[in-house]
């Protein structure tokens, strides 16, 4: 915009000034913590508790106008579950770490600078699942490897939340859970138990 001054001088004024980066194009870092957990699809007694596994990995927000923007990330995100019961008169504990590739694809909503709602599918690849079960005087460890050189093949996930965005430091909020499994060869199918999980991470933002 062209002002005149009350000089006479002809000034030019940026309206790009401030402080509003949302329709910056940036780069990102994150790790935090999921704690998640599995629920049995069709709605039978099944009893799990929650544990704590780690996520880390990158993001990248690419602005459509100011207001929203699509979010791409790639992680490596730990879920799993711990249960216990009762097993020929022994009460055992199975405690399962499963370590994904998470690559959710996001749509954000910048209401405001400070503040970006975030949901959009997920896809998961499955690197490895460790089994580790205790009961009386028995105590076992199971790990199995999966080499997932077949990108079709993956679980499909929905998740959503919010990132809050102070200067260069990025607060993020988020839950997910499993939608079905794609079996890699254009079929599908809808898992009995499916992981389910909540995520706090902190990031920075270049």
């Amino acid at each position: 915009m062209i002002t005149l001054s009350t000089t006479g001088v002809l000034a030019q004024t940026d309206e790009k000034t401030g402080t509003d980066k949302r329709s910056d194009l940036s780069l990102g870092i994150k790790g935090g913590v999921n704690l998640s957990n599995v629920y049995d699809s069709e709605g039978e007694n099944f009893v799990a508790d929650s544990k704590f596994g780690f996520v880390a990995g990158g993001f990248i927000t690419i602005p459509i106008g100011k207001f929203f923007g699509i979010q791409p990330e790639l992680l490596f995100s730990q879920k799993g579950f711990k249960s216990t019961g009762v097993f020929l008169g022994s009460t055992y504990e199975m405690t399962r770490t499963t370590d994904y590739i998470d690559v959710p694809l996001l749509v954000s909503f910048k209401p405001v600078e400070s503040v970006s709602l975030l949901f959009g599918p997920q896809f998961s690849y499955l690197l490895k699942q460790k089994d580790d079960f205790k009961g009386g005087t028995i105590s076992s460890t199971q790990e199995d490897e999966f080499s997932n050189d077949n990108i079709r093949k993956n679980t499909f996930c929905l998740t959503g939340g919010a990132d809050f965005n102070m200067d260069h430091l990025v607060l993020g909020l988020r839950a997910g859970w499993d939608v079905k499994n794609n079996n890699g060869d254009g079929t599908s199918t809808t898992p009995r138990y499916k992981n389910m999980w909540y995520q706090a991470t902190i990031g920075y933002r270049f």
